[in-house]
């Protein structure tokens, strides 16, 4: 074998594994590049204001906030949420926390879930694993198991339909034995 035959065996053989090394896993690439899968915000120790005609309605605590802009417009608090909500006059009448929390921003909906626990007024406590808030209808619904504890009962049952301040609500399926009022 002559030395050139040698040289080009060589190139050959190097060119082949270069090839080899360049080629990539598309997935991967597209994984990197897809603006959906990464946040186009991030804040820590964020509170936000919802505010109506120049009066506070709610205002929302969250340890980490991501805003996503893509297909879908969506705000993720993966770490968790504690919303105050206001009447007119400026009073807390009620408060919902969990322990994750994504907003739908196009929708008007927020789901919390992971420990979500809302008090009205007068200390009423509902507790579940997912709750979701039409902004729209003011209006909020859930389909899985509650347990609600009011100073007299523990009622339980599955399915909730309320108003956002947590004080006309019902019971879709209940459960158990509890008492109840005559007025």
């Amino acid at each position: 074998m002559s030395t050139r035959t040698y040289v080009q065996l060589i190139f050959f053989a190097a060119l082949v594994v270069c090839v080899g090394a360049c080629t990539t896993d598309l997935e991967k690439v597209e994984l990197v590049g897809n603006k959906d899968t990464l946040p186009m915000e991030t804040a820590t120790d964020l509170e936000i204001i919802y505010s109506d005609s120049a009066r506070v309605k709610a205002i929302v605590f969250a340890p980490e906030f991501n805003r996503y802009v893509g297909a879908e417009i969506y705000t993720e608090m993966d770490k968790g949420i504690n919303v105050k909500f206001y009447d007119g006059q400026g009073n807390i009448i009620s408060t919902l926390t969990s322990n994750y929390a994504i907003h739908k921003t196009e929708e008007k909906i927020m789901e919390a879930r992971k420990k979500v626990e809302v008090i009205n007024e007068k200390g009423e406590k509902l507790e579940t694993e997912y709750l979701q808030w039409n902004e729209q209808t003011g209006r909020i619904y859930t389909n899985e198991f509650v347990t609600i504890t009011t100073s007299s009962n523990v009622i339980t049952g599955t399915g909730l339909e309320s108003d956002q301040e947590f004080t006309n609500y019902i019971i879709l399926k209940p459960e158990g034995m509890f008492l109840i009022d005559k007025e």
